[in-house]
């Protein structure tokens, strides 16, 4: 609950703080009306044209790189990017075209009272150039046109310069070169004795503008529409742009096709001439490939060539057995001495070796039979053996023989197969010659009339080319009212404007702001040293001492201070023995009004039917002086010796009494006692450190009911230091506005060291609405406060 009250609190004083100020807010509202007022009178109205068109997708068919869509080459196919199309509408090339095509680099202004004006269309006259266009469109001139009649009109390049007479269709020599007016007859009427003002510009720079002040948008996150907006002064010249634009951006879409589409038959015609050469060349080689390797259908050979192969083969094999049958039978014959029985139908395709062996087997069986019963003499075993050996020379010549005969048929066999292999082996290596040959063939061949097709295709996208975009609607206006500038708004903008200056004042004053303006902001620093009170701020024509029975808030102000330093001295004293009535007065600095609140102090209180003594010790800069004189003020029994002694006095000559230095004086109908400070020693901080100070203070502690002393500012010099032990109360006096929030912690600081005490605060110089908290509870509530249109 508490945090809620301080939080309402704090932003009551925050908005105290602007409320006070609430004549600041009117002036600077007044003030910003008035400025907007003027502004609108002669400000410039823009006004908006809008144009709508739709991006037309490119379908394959339509696109003259479409001849090359399916095989996805050079990036073509596909539709139009709308945020690619946006940029390339709003690109720096198409609107230096719309500045040359309309000539808007050449600005005539109708020179009024106030302010120029445009001229659009209705010109009075047309500016030509003999220099080249290159050097026009890049340059910068400007001069005055003064027309006179139909006929002549007069040129100078400064406003108030001499002024040149020249007849229409003469050159003018200028520093971009010649150039000749010639008049529009169905305007030139209009503006006799008119002044025209003509700017020359570089054509970029003012495509530039536009295209800054251009906005183009899709209408949507995938829409194919793009809103066109440009606010421009002359409605006409805002709807010629948007239309210019729109045309010079088709053109080019269409131009940068009819470019495209020829060079796609450009390089069609090329490449058609390039490939028919490159169809015949690989029909020749497929001609000399299959001349030079004899073939014409080399599946159907191979075919051919793998059975006589697998015929051979087995030949080959059967040969080569028998050779092996022979050599081991030639070989066992070689080895076999006696007439042992030979093997007989071991394979050999050779009858004649087969009855030969047959029949030596029967004689070696008969043979063996006979040596049973006979021995190796014996003329039959004799005759056998002789029959024997001829048969076995027989069968190794037979077998000799068809060694020879089978070797050869192995090695001619052989060499057979190694042919027909040959053949076999070179049949894929020549089939894939001859397919890579019969491929570039087909490729080329599917080339060539595939480009002969698309040949056709281009030249029909060619001749039908159609614009990028379609006009949904063309340029106009989006409303007949100027857009720019919006009286509502500028008034509501200038009004916010003209409250946020002050407050902005306010706010920087404020939080840059260290001083102590009321007690509530010593408050903030003091927490538990007693405030006494505040005093108002005073006019020049408001008296600086308080009369008797006064009831203005100065004399409120004091008598509340008065009730504090009473509760004070009452509470101290009830403590201590002693009469707690010596009171020093002080500051910081010199000109927070210590005097003033000494004096009136001890005026109010003398006002009590009190004995009041007023003692002077700022002896290095005494002000009771100014304080005390005039009509209204009386000295009454003015001693007759050192009647011009004061403290200063006192302190150097031991022969001089208190009694000596006290000045009795009526002021306004309050009779109190004043010490002046006397004459300005050399060492006013050495004087002050003297006992007889001491036994002063107590002295007229004891005479007196409230001793009132004006001390020196304690930042300044350490007087007030020195004579601090004799104080049972220190006011420590701060100015409003003035007084630093350093300075209030550095009496603060003395009184935690203890250098000080009895230490309380009084906030001089206050204003009217500062008085009490923040001027929330103010004094003087029996006056009659001004009404608010009276301020």
């Amino acid at each position: 609950m508490s945090e809620t009250v301080d939080t309402n609190q704090n932003l009551g004083e925050i908005l105290k703080v602007y409320t006070k100020k609430w004549k600041w807010f009117v002036i600077g509202a007044i003030m910003a009306i008035l400025i907007a007022t003027i502004y609108l009178r002669y400000a410039t109205p823009q006004y908006a044209g809008q144009a709508k068109i739709h991006i037309i997708e490119e379908k394959n068919a339509s696109s003259e790189l479409a001849a090359f869509s399916d095989l996805d080459i050079l990036g073509v196919g596909g539709t139009n990017k709308v945020e690619d199309e946006i940029e390339i509408l709003n690109s720096r090339s198409n609107f230096i075209e719309v500045v040359k095509n309309l000539k808007l680099n050449i600005k005539y202004n109708l020179i009024g009272n106030v302010k120029a004006s445009e001229v659009y269309r209705k010109r009075p006259f047309n500016i030509s150039f003999i220099s080249n266009d290159s050097i026009i469109n890049n340059s910068q001139l400007s001069f005055y046109v003064d027309i006179q009649d139909s006929n002549n009109f007069g040129f100078n390049y400064l406003e108030d310069g001499p002024v040149k007479i020249y007849s229409y269709g003469k050159n003018i020599k200028t520093p971009i070169g010649d150039i000749v007016l010639t008049p529009n007859s169905e305007f030139v009427k209009q503006f006799s004795g008119r002044r025209i003002f003509i700017e020359i510009m570089p054509i970029f720079m003012v495509a530039e503008a536009y295209q800054l002040n251009t906005l183009i948008s899709a209408i949507g996150e995938k829409s194919n529409i793009i809103n066109i907006e440009l606010t421009d002064p002359i409605p006409q010249k805002s709807i010629d742009i948007l239309n210019g634009l729109i045309k010079e951006y088709n053109e080019n879409g269409i131009l940068d096709k009819k470019i495209i589409a020829d060079r796609t038959s450009n390089f069609i015609d090329d490449r058609i001439k390039e490939i028919s050469g490159d169809l015949t060349s690989v029909d020749q080689d497929a001609q000399d490939f299959k001349t030079s390797k004899g073939v014409t259908d080399i599946a159907n050979e191979s075919n051919i060539a793998l059975n006589l192969s697998a015929a051979n083969r087995q030949e080959l094999e059967n040969a080569k057995t028998q050779l092996n049958i022979a050599n081991g039978m030639n070989q066992y014959l070689s080895d076999e001495n006696g007439f042992d029985i030979l093997p007989s139908n071991v394979g050999l395709s050779d009858p004649s070796i087969a009855n030969t062996t047959a029949k030596y087997n029967e004689l070696a069986l008969e043979r063996k039979r006979l040596l049973k019963s006979a021995d190796e003499q014996n003329p039959i075993i004799v005759n056998l053996d002789e029959q024997l050996s001829g048969l076995k020379g027989n069968i190794k010549s037979s077998l000799s023989g068809m060694e020879r005969n089978l070797g050869m048929q192995v090695n001619n066999l052989s060499g057979q197969l190694s042919r027909i292999n040959s053949k076999i082996y070179s049949a894929p290596s020549n089939s894939r010659q001859l397919r890579d040959i019969e491929r570039q063939q087909q490729t080329t061949e599917s080339l060539f009339l595939y480009l002969l097709q698309k040949r056709e295709e281009s030249q029909i996208a060619m001749a039908s080319s159609s614009p990028k975009s379609k006009v949904i609607d063309s340029a106009h206006l989006v409303q007949q009212e100027p857009v720019k500038p919006k009286n509502a708004m500028v008034y509501l903008s200038s009004l916010i404007l003209g409250l946020l200056v002050p407050f902005g004042f306010i706010y920087a004053k404020d939080l840059l702001d260290t001083k102590i303006h009321n007690k509530h902001s010593l408050e903030k620093y003091t927490k538990d040293v007693p405030i006494l009170g505040e005093l108002p701020r005073l006019s020049k024509k408001d008296s600086k001492i308080i009369i008797n029975d006064d009831r203005s808030v100065l004399a409120e102000a004091l008598r509340i201070i008065r009730a504090n330093l009473d509760f004070l001295i009452k509470t101290k004293r009830a403590s201590d023995s002693n009469k707690n009535n010596v009171i020093f007065i002080t500051s910081s600095t010199p000109g927070e009004g210590k005097t003033f609140v000494s004096s009136n102090l001890s005026m109010i209180l003398a006002s009590t039917n009190k004995k009041v003594l007023l003692v002077g010790a700022d002896i290095r800069n005494p002000k009771l002086y100014t304080f005390f004189s005039g009509d209204s003020v009386d000295k009454l029994k003015t001693p007759s010796r050192n009647k011009d002694a004061g403290l200063t006095e006192f302190l150097l000559d031991d022969s001089i009494q208190v009694k000596d230095i006290i000045r009795p004086m009526l002021v306004h109908h309050n009779t109190i006692d004043v010490i002046y400070s006397g004459k300005i020693p050399p060492n006013p901080a050495e004087l002050l450190m003297s006992s007889k100070i001491e036994d002063l203070l107590a002295e007229v502690s004891e005479m007196y009911d409230y001793v009132i002393v004006d001390t020196a500012p304690m930042m300044v010099v350490s007087d007030t230091l020195l004579i601090a032990p004799y104080a049972n109360h220190i006011i420590y006096v701060t100015r409003a506005g003035v007084t630093d929030e350093a300075a209030v912690k550095f009496p603060l600081n003395l009184r935690d060291e203890g250098k000080l005490k009895g230490v309380s605060f009084v906030v001089n110089d206050v204003t009217l609405d500062e008085l009490g908290y923040g001027g929330k509870y103010g004094y003087g509530y029996n006056k009659t406060s001004k009404k608010w249109w009276k301020f």
